[in-house]
């Protein structure tokens, strides 16, 4: 077998692979019915399936001899952009109570650090 053909052979299972992620990003984002489950279909399995497509036209192109650096930016920028996208869609689903407010932390001083509630606090001096 010769390296084009390995190479046409790798870009379609890249394309199978990231077909299916994106059919099942789209399947969930149909299914799911509350916009915070919802949010998961697309960031989540969507960037995969996207990353995977990107991948099969970098194979593609190195294949043919073709290569640039367009598909290597683009997927930087996805997996840069689709958490931030997330977060924000889930804040603005928090703030407009579209969804279960989440439970409110403990008032305590061991809460958001380091400390166990089960050790006495070091003395400073």
């Amino acid at each position: 077998m010769s390296a084009e053909i390995i190479g046409n052979y790798a870009t379609a299972i890249f394309l199978l692979i990231g077909s299916g992620f994106a059919l099942v990003g789209v399947i969930g984002l149909l299914k799911f019915n509350d916009p915070m489950t919802r949010l998961h279909a697309p960031t989540k399995v969507g960037t995969v399936g996207i990353g995977m497509l990107l991948l099969a036209s970098i194979v593609h192109s190195v294949v043919l001899g073709e290569t640039s650096i367009h598909e290597t930016l683009i997927m930087a920028f996805l997996f840069v952009t689709a958490p931030i996208s997330a977060n924000f869609i889930a804040k603005v689903n928090i703030h407009k109570r579209n969804c279960e407010t989440p439970p409110t932390p403990p008032r305590d001083d061991t809460w958001s650090t380091l400390n166990s509630p089960d050790e006495e606090p070091l003395d400073p001096t």
